[in-house]
């Protein structure tokens, strides 16, 4: 029998399907009485699980990225679906396919990579190239670049994701070379190529979507600084001579930068032409990219709306048919 994704389910449709456990957490109702809320996933969407009067020890064996049979009834509460779990055991990988349970990229991720080290290839900038190739043929960050998402759930949060989100980063800078003159387009590919790259140690991504400990504790852009001395080293080692220190000093500003402002993340704010450059192209791709994937993953078929999106602060219009 087919199994029955989560963007299938309709408003009080029973539930017994295998899904993937992204996250779990135990919380109190207004009378104190504990419950289970369970994060499933798909590679249609994720939904929350609800599991009520339950106590800790009873479930304290499911941990994220484990397979997970729930029974249940889908159901709509304040414009979002959800699962009123009765049951939730622990199942075996053996039979599952993967596939069934990550959300996929447009598998297309050899001709990106192809694409993007086109694009590294033609800067001009003798150090710089030879750090973008350096980087690029380091097969971690290759096979990473291949899996990755960029995010766990918001943009790009599929695999390949932090592929896609990177190259088209680099596609939009070569369309504004001829615009802003002044910017060091070499020196802004390279902050491109490195400022989520930290992602490939901070997030897991084999089986479920999750933060590392490293990504916890860190972060990736402290993890991006890191990985970036690594490739120093390695590109001083390839070309024999010393990289220019200034030029390391601003790649590692638009690492640390690029979220723009202290409120979202950044050590530093943009001070240069190419880390505030860098931080609007960012934005742009991953806020354009997170508004369509929540318009198309939404479940309700029939409005013209999202549901409201709390981190957003705001409904999303999809469009609809109704006259002026």
């Amino acid at each position: 029998m087919a199994r029955r994704f989560l963007n299938q389910l309709l408003d009080g449709e029973p539930v017994d399907e295998v899904f993937l456990l992204a996250d779990r957490q135990m919380r109190a109702n207004r009378n104190a009485d504990l419950y289970l809320l369970a994060q499933l996933r798909d590679r249609s969407g994720q939904v929350s699980g609800l599991l009520w009067n339950v106590a800790e020890d009873a479930v304290s064996h499911l941990q994220p990225g484990d397979y997970v049979r729930v029974r249940g009834k889908a159901q709509m509460y304040q414009g979002n679906l959800q699962i009123i779990l009765t049951r939730i055991d622990t199942v075996s990988s053996t039979g599952l396919d993967p596939a069934d349970f990550l959300p996929q990229g447009n598998n297309q991720t050899v001709e990106q990579f192809q694409r993007l080290r086109e694009i590294m290839s033609e800067i001009q900038n003798l150090d710089l190239r030879a750090l973008a190739l350096c980087i690029l043929d380091d097969n971690e960050i290759q096979d990473g670049l291949m899996k990755a998402p960029a995010g766990v759930k918001l943009h790009h949060a599929y695999m390949g994701g932090l592929l896609e989100h990177i190259l088209n980063l680099s596609e939009s800078a070569l369309l504004l070379t001829s615009r802003y003159p002044k910017v060091d387009f070499d020196l802004l590919q390279i902050g491109i190529l490195l400022h989520d790259i930290g992602k490939l140690r901070e997030l897991a991504f084999e089986t479920s979507f999750i933060y590392t400990d490293e990504g916890q504790l860190i972060g990736h852009l402290v993890i991006g600084v890191e990985m970036f001395n690594e490739q120093l080293i390695r590109t001083e080692r390839a070309t024999g001579r010393e990289f220019p220190r200034e030029l390391a000093l601003r790649i590692k500003h638009m690492i640390v930068s690029h979220h723009g402002s202290y409120e979202f993340g950044s050590a530093k704010l943009p001070m240069t032409p190419e880390a505030i450059a860098l931080h609007h192209l960012d934005n742009l791709d991953a806020k354009t990219n997170e508004f369509m994937s929540l318009i198309e993953s939404d479940p309700n078929s029939g409005s013209s709306w999202t549901p409201y999106q709390a981190n957003m602060q705001r409904k999303l219009f999809k469009g609809g048919t109704s006259d002026w």
